[in-house]
């Protein structure tokens, strides 16, 4: 599975162009065509940052707010649940860390110093 496949699927029934979540991807430095390797937080963490890219810009656009229409969803409704969502990824992200922080963290502290 490449970065765009999992970005897919993070963002599931959202339809955005290949183009659109390559842009994302890139922008959190992530190469499209790459192979995902989900043992990386990094690259989790960069995924998640991708999604929360696209989740914010469709709740920056009035235009696909006015056709969202689905059966028991008016559009205010669809349009506090992405909010959520993204208050959800965004502390989401907060919690990840990434390899580096992973590398340097420790499992003792000193208790007592000079």
């Amino acid at each position: 599975m490449n970065n765009l496949q999992r970005l897919q699927l993070e963002t599931k029934g959202i339809n955005l162009d290949q183009s659109e979540l390559t842009v994302y991807l890139q922008e959190n430095d992530l190469q499209p065509f790459e192979e995902y390797n989900p043992q990386s937080a990094t690259s989790k963490r960069n995924i998640y940052r991708s999604a929360l890219g696209a989740l914010e810009s469709i709740a920056n656009n009035p235009s696909v707010m006015k056709s969202v229409k689905l059966d028991d969803m008016t559009v205010s409704d669809f349009h506090e649940n992405l909010l959520s969502r993204i208050d959800q990824m965004e502390r989401k992200i907060r919690q990840l860390k990434t390899d580096e922080q992973i590398a340097t963290e420790s499992n003792f502290f000193m208790l007592y110093s000079d």
